[in-house]
């Protein structure tokens, strides 16, 4: 796929690829909440702010997510009362 999209090979970050064309950063993360239902659909607005400075941001927040945000040592299993959000 990166050579099919032309995505450069040393890319090491969130890759969205919709409809033909390549998003990488937070254009990637802002494409994904556009397609969200609710209040995400909001962060698009995002879009304003120049790309560099977005792609700054996010990679701040990429570098600290688990500091800031915690990790999980295993995934979680859906209960059957949320089942119905996943693909299986």
């Amino acid at each position: 796929m990166i050579n099919e999209y032309g995505i450069p090979e040393n890319t090491d970050t969130f890759i969205l690829i919709e409809h033909g064309k390549w998003y990488s950063k937070s254009s990637a993360a802002l494409e994904v909440c556009r397609n969200l239902k609710g209040l995400w659909k909001l962060l698009v607005v995002l879009r304003l702010i120049p790309r560099p400075l977005r792609d700054s941001i996010y990679t701040i927040v990429a570098k600290n997510r688990y500091k800031w945000f915690g990790s999980r040592d295993h995934c979680m299993i859906p209960t059957p009362e949320n089942k119905n959000r996943f693909i299986e």
